[in-house]
């Protein structure tokens, strides 16, 4: 049996997130990601490989060394999802806003 996974499962773990964010600046080999965990290389790996699964994360080889790069066209995937709740949550400061605005503090 075959486990399918979306992106947000991938992105609910804290070090996926993390490791996105490392690939997002340049892109890395499996050993230059697990340089910045405290964790064993068998567990980046898997975590590599989940975000792999999950095409949030594209592959190249040079040589004999593989690079992990950041799939920017996925993770619109995850900003399409959202822009309906930064709207709302836009909308909801701005009324905030406007009524701390016109507060007046008894006196």
């Amino acid at each position: 049996m075959e486990i399918r996974r979306d992106v947000f499962q991938a992105i609910a773990d804290p070090t996926r997130r993390a490791i996105l964010s490392l690939v997002a600046i340049q892109a890395m080999t499996p050993g230059a990601i697990a340089e910045n965990f405290e964790s064993s290389r068998q567990t980046i790996s898997k975590h590599i490989q989940i975000l792999s699964e999950c095409e949030l994360l594209s592959q190249t080889q040079a040589g004999r060394e593989i690079y992990y790069h950041l799939n920017p066209e996925k993770m619109k995937e995850i900003d399409q999802f959202i822009e309906p709740f930064r709207k709302m949550w836009d909308d909801r400061f701005n009324k905030l806003e406007a009524i701390m605005k016109n507060y007046q503090p008894k006196k």
